[in-house]
């Protein structure tokens, strides 16, 4: 397999993001994470989507070991400082999940507080139903987990035949186009700090032709696996979408109806934020998760009695 690996000179100085890198070898790739606030925090995972890095996650990290949570939040193989392998045939929707399933199992993470974002959400949602016991709670945002057996929003078609024939990919217009935010022109760079050359882009160019749109799609069968295992799922599973994304915007109301787990929790609609709410209002949907992670945490303690 053919690999690239983007120079750490690109990721210095990038605007708020002043964190260590650390690495994992998976399959042979290297892989890159952020590990953020006390080792012995409850961990909460960041899983980002398509075409970001874990640079998207950078206003949420502070408040949330700010509240003593560890934090881990990866770059999926093919993005930021992750390896990037070369051929767009090196990429499936499995190769991702076993990537992804494989790092989790190398940190030996447990007791998993889940947020998961567009192809963070196709992929974590698959690993929290086939892996249980290592996920403690799910918060899903502008996400979901297509079997194929659905049809797909015209947007969503749109931008899977622009990822693959465009000649012109830029990564931070993209994501500048998917926020609400007018963002800085640095900001904007840092996006496209790990894509130096179009070498660079085939797994963001192959993510939404990854997308299973047909019911024989071959990740079809386990992805239903995944819908009826988290029909199961009595964990806490919260919803927090935002208004303003034109391809998940009301997918939050299945999962609310499907997963029960997701019954009498306090589902949030995120007001003014666009696909990329994790740019667009960061620092709120950290203290929402916050809230999350407390809330159980009390309810699981039980109530107390106070001496008079």
């Amino acid at each position: 397999m053919k690999t690239v690996r983007t120079p750490d000179d690109r990721f210095e100085d990038l605007p708020d993001y002043n964190f260590e890198p650390h690495y994992a070898k998976v399959d042979g790739l290297r892989m890159h994470y952020l590990d953020e606030g006390p080792q012995d925090g409850e961990t909460v995972l960041l899983l980002h989507g398509e075409p970001s890095w874990c640079y998207l996650y950078r206003h949420m990290i502070p408040p949330l070991t700010e509240a003593g949570l560890r934090v881990v939040a990866p770059d999926l193989i093919g993005f930021g400082r992750s390896d990037k392998p070369v051929s767009k045939s090196e990429y499936s929707y499995a190769g991702h999940v076993d990537w992804t399933r494989e790092f989790i199992e190398l940190l030996d993470l447990s007791g998993i507080t889940l947020f998961c974002q567009d192809w963070g959400s196709l992929i974590g949602l698959r690993l929290a139903a086939e892996n249980e016991r290592r996920f403690a709670r799910i918060a899903l945002g502008n996400g979901g987990l297509p079997t194929g057996d659905q049809s797909m929003p015209n947007a969503f078609m749109k931008w899977r035949a622009f990822a693959l024939h465009s000649p012109y990919f830029p990564i931070g217009k993209i994501v500048q186009k998917g926020t609400t935010t007018n963002l800085r022109d640095e900001v904007v760079a840092a996006y496209d700090a790990p894509v130096p050359s179009r070498k660079f882009k085939a797994g963001a160019r192959m993510f939404p032709a990854l997308v299973p749109i047909r019911p024989d799609d071959p990740a079809s069968e386990a992805n239903r696996n995944a819908w009826a295992a988290l029909g199961r799922w009595e964990k806490p599973f919260l919803t927090a979408f935002s208004d303003r994304d034109p391809i998940t915007r009301g997918g939050d109301r299945v999962w609310q109806k499907h997963v029960p787990g997701a019954r009498g929790q306090k589902h949030v609609t995120i007001e003014g934020a666009g696909h990329f709410l994790q740019e667009d209002k960061g620092e709120e949907l950290a203290k929402i998760l916050v809230e999350f992670i407390e809330t159980d945490r009390a309810s699981r303690s039980g109530p107390t009695t106070r001496d008079s």
